[in-house]
């Protein structure tokens, strides 16, 4: 099989050292350089961006937004919409990276989601993804990839270290409430606080239960940003605890009952060994 410079840089081995998987583990989120090339992104990066003008239903003027719609615009499984979208989602060497950074044989497709935050669009609050989500363990992450150099000004992601064990604010959903509660928790918990630009190329990986944020973006430019979320590929569904659970067991496990693997045509396996 014939590969192009851009499949090759999307799906040949990046690896990782053991001590890199360790501070993962450790710290709840971790970024790596040079993960993908500039051409990739551009390459891919132009049909995601496509898919979202077209996708994206949310039209209302940024000053009559809420807070969570102000914080971006979001369009759920692209995979779905366009080849050359799947061809990205479908990368073998994020895969791979979620597996080897989750000590797992595998992982499969929980959902992918790209996170377009518009120029003057509004922080994301504090929250933890694992919220929203039915799943049975920890074992689930969220690779983020900016697809353009990410300066502080435009709003990257920034993290609590070593938040993903800390249970305060677990029960909140994105929203004004969320940022000053857990703003609060994790300033009285003495948590570090990450923030950092993203180069181009650089992406993060973080667990369902680390807590992060995001500024507002005060540049002319958007903040194109998409975003895989793995788990385990022995992943069980869990009895969804709260109404957006029970909205995202519907749109990406139809079907599945608690108990039961998560294993229908959208979750299909990405990697395993």
């Amino acid at each position: 099989m014939h590969f192009s410079s851009k499949d090759l840089d999307i799906h040949t081995p990046y690896e990782l050292s053991d001590k890199q998987i360790a501070a993962f583990k450790t710290n709840g989120f971790i970024k790596l350089q040079n993960v993908l090339s500039a051409d990739a992104l551009d390459h891919y990066g132009m049909e995601i961006t496509h898919k979202v003008l077209e996708l994206n239903a949310l039209h209302t003027p940024m000053e009559a937004r809420d807070t969570y719609q102000k914080a971006f615009l979001q369009v759920t499984n692209l995979w779905r919409q366009s080849e050359i979208v799947k061809a990205f989602v479908f990368s073998k060497r994020l895969a791979k990276l979620a597996a080897d950074l989750l000590k797992t044989d595998g992982v499969r497709m929980y959902h992918d989601q790209a996170l377009y935050k518009e120029p003057d669009g509004g922080f994301t609050p504090w929250h933890a993804d694992q919220y929203y989500w039915p799943l049975a363990s920890e074992k689930a992450c969220t690779v983020w990839i900016p697809l353009q150099r990410t300066s502080l000004d435009m709003g990257p992601l920034y993290f609590a270290a070593k938040s993903h064990h800390f249970p305060d604010g677990r029960d909140l959903k994105i929203s004004d409430e969320s940022e000053e509660k857990i703003k609060a928790a994790l300033a009285a918990a003495e948590f570090e606080i990450i923030q950092e630009p993203f180069e181009l190329g650089e992406v993060s990986f973080h667990y369902g239960w680390t807590f992060h944020r995001a500024g507002p973006n005060i540049t002319p430019l958007p903040r194109k940003v998409m975003t895989i979320i793995y788990m385990d590929k022995d992943m069980r569904l869990k009895a969804s605890e709260n109404e957006n659970q029970q909205i995202d067991r519907d749109a990406f496990c139809p079907g599945v009952q608690p108990g039961a693997l998560i294993n229908t045509e959208l979750n299909p396996i990405l990697y395993q060994r």
